[in-house]
């Protein structure tokens, strides 16, 4: 990579080991023309690293998964990525949401143990919105851990039900119950966008993520809401291997910055692209060269 000081860190706050082993995202993934090179086959963390090099991603969030009765990803795979390039990598716990003291204790471990950055729960794989008690001892664990409740807002690609990815009332709703807690809004929230907006404006700790979305498809209320009050609250995500990195930065040039009309603006793609995941997340500096800036 070239080096740019003036080039800002990319940070993905919202990507998947491969490869896709959950039925429900197999419609998903077509629709949305993924490369099945990238998600039927595991890769090596080199092979990740290879591909966020490719695309000038400096670092990622690589999340665990789990399901109602079974392990997809698991916390110890991840851990595997996030060891072999601890400055680049960082694991997201997932946790089995029915037996919520094991849960609390999984997250505990990975976060101190294995500095993993936060907690990922997508409720339409429960069916269950974050408002339902299952979720509210991991809550609590997340305030005294410090790290954000990372989950998925709007309707759902695969053919689930869509309600309890609604950001009011379920969003809204645990932000007030559970003020100190940082909670990262994935996927804009489609077609519900504005509520996504106003939650995130309302509330301190609610920030919006854009994974699952190509920059070229970026609704435009989140893009006023970046490009004016909630420049500190919007990060870059690409729900990889659903979209690729390459082609989610390619599209940020193509469709954004030098005062494209309708994209985001200059001054606010430093902090949108990492500068805002690197603060929340409390994410460590990253010492080797930086991609070259292409703004």
């Amino acid at each position: 990579m070239a080096t740019s000081k003036s080039f800002p860190f990319v940070v993905d706050v919202w990507a998947n080991p491969t490869p896709n082993r959950i039925p429900e995202t197999e419609r998903l993934f077509q629709h949305s023309h993924a490369d099945p090179a990238l998600y039927s086959k595991k890769l090596s963390p080199k092979q990740i690293i290879s591909l966020m090099d490719e695309a000038g991603v400096s670092q990622i969030c690589l999340s665990a998964w789990n399901r109602p009765g079974s392990v997809i990803a698991s916390n110890q795979e991840v851990a595997e990525y996030t060891r072999a390039f601890p400055g680049r990598i960082f694991g997201l716990v997932s946790v089995d949401l029915h037996d919520p003291v094991s849960a609390v204790k999984e997250l505990d471990h990975y976060v101190r143990k294995e500095s993993f950055k936060g907690l990922r729960v997508v409720p339409w794989l429960w069916n269950l919105p974050p408002t339902d008690a299952h979720y509210w001892p991991l809550f609590v664990k997340c305030i005294e851990l410090d790290v954000p409740f990372f989950t998925q807002v709007g309707h759902t690609g695969p053919l689930c039900p869509s309600e309890v990815g609604r950001p009011i009332p379920y969003i809204d709703t645990i932000a007030l119950k559970f003020p100190d807690l940082k909670i990262i809004c994935g996927h804009i929230g489609y077609p519900w966008t504005a509520e996504t907006v106003s939650v995130a404006w309302k509330h301190p700790n609610v920030y919006i993520d854009t994974s699952a979305w190509s920059p070229k498809h970026y609704d435009p209320a989140f893009i006023t809401f970046a490009n004016t009050t909630g420049r500190q609250k919007v990060m870059f995500g690409t729900n990889f291997p659903q979209l690729t990195w390459k082609d989610c930065v390619d599209n940020i040039y193509k469709f954004h910055g030098k005062k494209k009309i309708g994209g985001l603006k200059d001054e606010v793609l430093s902090d949108f692209l990492g500068g805002n995941a690197k603060r929340v997340l409390k994410l460590p500096d990253w010492d080797s060269e930086e991609p070259k800036s292409r703004l």
